[in-house]
């Protein structure tokens, strides 16, 4: 069986990689093929945002692309309650700490992630909020406290894990979110995401082409966030 890994530099609060997320679901089901998340802190420190009408306004046209490239679902309580609640702040660092805490204990990271992008885009939960993450954790079989223990102890891990990432994607030419890398035979390559956006059976079965060496690895021109916006 073949053995590989699936690199994915991702951000909570990229549309984009909520976009992406039934090619990421689709990529979890393949035989021997692990699936390694990489953080990207897009919206940390002082990149994180208050929520204004400015950023509402500019988060629902990029909102309304990706709804019609991948078809996936944003609810009223985001685009109605979240996009105008003023109190609300979008920050990647602690909802990226969920996941790592997630790992950590025990729970499929990917799984974390999901779950997050569904509190935020469909429910407009905030998930900047500790007690909002710790719920969330509960719902997908973590014990609270045991939760909220390790989410304060990778507090002291977080600037070293989006260290890594960021090197990483600087070293493989990977411009923002979300990226993928496989790790093949030894070497690690770029995967195109672009063609895919919305046909995660496609890309299972370009994944699986790849695994067995009947098909060629390319560049990414995939729509993407940066901390400077999104494509």
């Amino acid at each position: 069986m073949v053995k590989a890994t699936l690199h994915y530099y991702y951000d909570p609060l990229c549309g984009w990689c909520y976009g992406a997320a039934p090619l990421l679901a689709a990529a979890a089901n393949l035989a021997g093929l692990a699936i390694e998340l990489h953080g990207g802190a897009m919206m940390s420190g002082p990149n994180r945002q208050p929520v204004t009408p400015q950023l509402r306004q500019y988060v629902m046209g990029h909102d309304a692309r990706i709804r019609q490239l991948t078809g996936q679902p944003f609810g009223d309580g985001y685009f109605n309650d979240l996009l105008l609640d003023s109190g609300a702040v979008f920050d990647s660092t602690p909802p990226t700490l969920a996941i790592l805490a997630a790992e950590a204990l025990g729970i499929d990271g990917l799984s974390m992630l999901h779950r997050l992008q569904q509190a935020h885009y469909v429910d407009g939960q905030r998930i900047a909020e500790p007690a909002v993450l710790q719920q969330l954790a509960i719902e997908l079989g973590l014990d609270g406290a045991a939760f909220a223990a390790e989410y304060q102890r990778q507090q002291g891990e977080f600037a070293a894990h989006v260290g890594r990432s960021h090197r990483d994607m600087a070293a493989h030419g990977l411009r923002g979110f979300p990226s993928l890398l496989l790790e093949l035979n030894g070497q690690l390559q770029r995967l195109e995401l672009s063609p895919y956006l919305g046909k995660p059976d496609a890309f299972a079965a370009y994944l699986q082409g790849l695994l067995g060496g009947a098909a060629n690895l390319g560049a990414d021109d995939a729509p993407l966030c940066t901390p400077d916006g999104c494509q």
